[in-house]
């Protein structure tokens, strides 16, 4: 039997592959955004075994409506994928207060909010529920101009920790993460790539020499979620081609 799934930030880049492989896999998902259109398009690019919730996850209101929504369209919510994010390049020197407020919104508090919502459900219907977390490797390591989102995705992996280890004990509610490298056919991507120099620089950085694929991330995503990870807890996977490690590109 099919397992029902929200997706935040699922209407486009990774957030839409993972939407996609889970329903295709005969699952049911939700998936969220703000931008109602891009949603739709989401949904019929999909196919079957989806519907979308418009929604901003920097309000814990609409986080609870979003479960809400999952439950009255499916019955019930067995999984969550924090993947809604924000993100620019901005040194630290040239960064406002908003644009720093804004990511962390978004990333961590966002974040936040929507595990909230679903883990009260859980809680409360006695559900052992599954959370991934989308963080990244600059987490732990360095991100020269994106100290917003660093610092916001340091604070998510510290939050899927200490989930890990509080709900998992109560609850039985397992908290992972995925850190993905660069990624093609995301907006990530794009940005990576704006000259042919920065796609270098990028392709040289990865000791696999290419771009990791959305459909590759989709597949440790649901893997993850499945009952053959059903011991995996407190546990970051980086999907990266080795990016991190290679500290001086060849």
């Amino acid at each position: 039997m099919g397992k029902v799934y929200i997706v935040t930030g699922g209407s486009n880049g990774m957030g839409k592959y993972m939407a996609k492989r889970l329903a295709d896999d005969g699952n049911s998902v939700l998936i969220t955004g703000r931008d109602e259109e891009k949603l739709k398009a989401a949904v019929e690019e999909i196919g079957s075994n989806v519907e979308y919730f418009q929604m901003d996850v920097r309000e814990l209101e609409m986080a609870e409506q979003m479960v809400e929504a999952a439950v009255s369209k499916f019955g019930t919510v067995d999984g969550l994928i924090n993947n809604a994010a924000g993100n620019f390049i901005c040194p630290v020197e040239k960064m406002s207060a908003n644009a720093w407020r804004s990511v962390i919104d978004i990333v961590l508090n966002g974040t936040f909010n929507c595990t909230k919502a679903v883990g009260d459900y859980w809680i409360k219907h006695q559900i052992k529920g599954v959370i991934i977390n989308m963080v990244a490797t600059y987490a732990w390591n360095a991100g020269a101009g994106v100290a917003h989102s660093a610092a916001a995705k340091a604070g998510v992996l510290s939050l899927t920790r200490t989930i890990a280890v509080e709900w998992g004990h109560k609850y039985g509610i397992r908290a992972n993460a995925i850190a993905p490298g660069p990624i093609e056919r995301t907006g990530g991507a794009e940005k990576l790539f704006e000259s042919e120099e920065a796609a270098k620089r990028t392709l040289q950085s990865v000791p696999l020499k290419r771009l990791g694929k959305p459909e590759e991330i989709a597949g440790l995503a649901a893997f993850m979620l499945s009952e053959d990870a059903a011991y995996m807890n407190g546990e970051c996977v980086t999907l990266d081609g080795g990016q991190w490690l290679n500290a001086f590109p060849f």
